[in-house]
């Protein structure tokens, strides 16, 4: 088992980024991708106009793949934003503006996975109180991800990236899945598994896997170091699919990694074709 066993996606938030958004979904197509998925594209805007979820829509659908994947609002992402969900205030009212409208979208699609990022932590502002607000805006969205018949993930990253995150173990996610199910009784909260995060945070991936597979909902990949592409560093992720797959993992992984200095079409030369 390896490679060749994987049903991949490519992400188009950090993949064919050289290209306008509404040019990637083609492009994902053309590169022989059936499926995408996508950090939510209006960093300003949790609730843009009709007419761009409409246009993003039909690019969508117009280049023949499917949208496995879609983030919540998360605030300025790629940038110093890690999620919005956990920040008292405009923030966390942006969070919960966008939910329906996420869960829309992502309903329109047939999208049966909405990932929330957690949010920083805030200087001069209670730990307790930032997770109280976190606990009770995953359950709304984990009620909205039910209602479209979803899953609601939850990402651990990485803490040399993203310092004032506190997901930056599998554990700590995995806690706040088994909060957020206990909050709401729907069971749809899960993991989701990004092998470079959890790599650059020092974890012992196979153990991880066997402890974590049947609670994971999604897994993402990219190469360590440098987050590029499978090959590019030391990651036997071969090797690690192989297991999750034999842990009982069925389900999309997403490649999301860096092209590096050249044309994103390019930077799939490690996939069996």
């Amino acid at each position: 088992m390896g490679f060749e066993d994987q049903r991949f996606n490519v992400n188009l938030s950090i993949l064919f980024t050289e290209l306008p958004l509404l040019e990637r979904p083609a492009a994902a197509a053309a590169a022989g991708f059936t499926a995408v998925e996508l950090w939510w594209p209006w960093v300003d805007s949790p609730a843009p106009e009709r007419s761009e979820l409409d246009a993003l829509k039909t690019a969508i659908e117009g280049a023949g793949v499917r949208l496995t994947g879609l983030n919540f609002y998360a605030g300025q992402l790629p940038g110093p934003d890690r999620g919005a969900l956990s920040l008292p205030g405009r923030e966390s009212e942006r969070f919960r503006a966008n939910i329906d409208v996420a869960a829309g979208f992502a309903r329109s699609l047939g999208c049966g996975a909405l990932n929330a990022l957690y949010g920083n932590r805030l200087d001069g502002v209670d730990p307790a109180e930032q997770d109280a607000l976190a606990l009770e805006n995953l359950a709304l969205a984990a009620r909205a991800a039910d209602r479209i018949g979803a899953i609601l993930l939850v990402e651990a990253l990485n803490r040399a990236e993203s310092p004032r995150y506190p997901l930056v173990s599998a554990p700590a996610a995995i806690g706040i899945v088994d909060q957020v199910n206990e909050a709401t009784g729907l069971g749809n909260a899960k993991f989701l598994m990004d092998l470079y995060h959890l790599s650059m945070n020092g974890e012992d991936l196979p153990s991880v896997i066997e402890r974590y597979a049947s609670r994971t909902g999604h897994v993402q990949i990219a190469d360590n170091p440098g987050r590029g592409a499978p090959g590019t560093g030391s990651l036997p992720l071969e090797d690690l699919l192989g297991r999750l797959r034999k842990a009982g993992y069925e389900g999309w992984v997403g490649l999301e990694y860096k092209p590096g200095d050249r044309p994103s079409a390019e930077a799939f030369d490690w996939m069996p074709r």
